[in-house]
């Protein structure tokens, strides 16, 4: 097995993962078929496959590329379906912790994750704020950053999951720099020759020269202008309520947004079914579906499939633009 192989965790037993795994997969070439690692519990992926009419058998990690391969956790086909438990938060955590392993292995080159339920990755002891910092500890990072990636919008976040008090503090001139420099190498790997990259204010008007804030002048400014001396293209800091609509028509390649919300609900409402995650920064490639574990309909057969495809897809494009 190459490192151009793609692990698929199944995230929280109890939610939606496994189904939409097993659909997804169903749907694919068998070029890439070949290619994928599921990572979880088999039984609970033999389960999930029955759900959705997949017919394939399902082998270890060593097995036949014809069937679909598992690396195995620990047994966690009876955790409870559509309900917050400490079993299934630590499911989800010991396939990403499995995912790591396997790429350190060079078993894998690039990680999918289905969604994991936070509420109950800390009932499990894994006091993670979701899969960006979680795997940020897992690979020895001090930080990895968000980017929602779609064909119209792609926005990367200097904070996430953090209250909107502590996300006004979080733009300093090192991080937004950080932030730019890794948005621009994942574009350059995705052959973008020299990427475009526009960076939103984090006050309304970018401040209003001060009246609403200093963050643009002491921080964020300097951070764009350092970019602009090391030869990058890059614009900023601008208005928050105008750089999305830019970003949409072409304008930029990426838009650097401050803070979770600024930069989730422009991506979402233009392609909530089709947007997926990725992690930047970290030594291993990382895609995820941008949605929740959706525990109401979970192993109801009625779970929609679109965002994993597209995060599927999105990682053979990750893995071949990387030769």
């Amino acid at each position: 097995m190459q490192s151009g192989q793609i692990g698929i965790t199944l995230g929280d037993p109890a939610g939606i993962g496994p189904e939409i795994t097993a659909k997804a997969i169903a749907g694919l070439p068998p070029a890439d078929r070949r290619r994928i690692v599921v990572i979880g519990d088999p039984a609970c992926f033999r389960k999930a496959a029955a759900l959705v009419g997949l017919q394939v058998p399902v082998t270890d990690l060593d097995g036949p590329d014809a069937a679909v391969r598992v690396a195995q956790i620990p047994d966690a086909a009876a955790v409870p379906a559509g309900v917050v438990s400490a079993e299934g938060g630590d499911a989800a955590f010991q396939a990403v912790r499995l995912g790591v392993g396997l790429f350190d292995r060079g078993r894998i080159g690039c990680l999918v994750t289905a969604p994991l339920n936070k509420a109950a990755l800390h009932r499990a002891g894994h006091r993670f704020d979701g899969h960006t910092e979680l795997l940020a500890h897992l690979t020895g990072r001090d930080a990895a950053y968000m980017l929602l990636a779609s064909d119209r919008l792609n926005t990367v976040h200097i904070s996430t999951h953090i209250s909107l008090e502590e996300a006004t503090r979080r733009p300093s001139t090192a991080r937004v720099l950080a932030v730019i420099d890794a948005a621009i190498d994942h574009f350059k790997t995705m052959g973008v020759t020299n990427p475009r990259v526009a960076v939103a204010g984090l006050n309304p008007h970018c401040g209003e020269g001060g009246l609403f804030g200093r963050q643009e002048i002491e921080t964020i400014g300097p951070a764009v202008e350092e970019a602009v001396r090391r030869g990058w293209a890059v614009r900023g800091p601008i208005p928050g309520d105008t750089v999305f609509y830019r970003a949409s028509r072409g304008e930029f390649d990426v838009v650097v947004a401050q803070y979770h919300d600024q930069g989730h609900i422009p991506v979402k409402l233009i392609a909530f079914h089709t947007a997926v995650n990725v992690t930047l920064g970290l030594p291993l490639k990382r895609v995820s579906v941008d949605h929740g574990t959706a525990f109401d309909i979970a192993w109801t057969g009625s779970a929609d499939a679109t965002n994993m495809a597209s995060a599927i897809g999105y990682a053979v494009r990750m893995m071949d633009a990387a030769g």
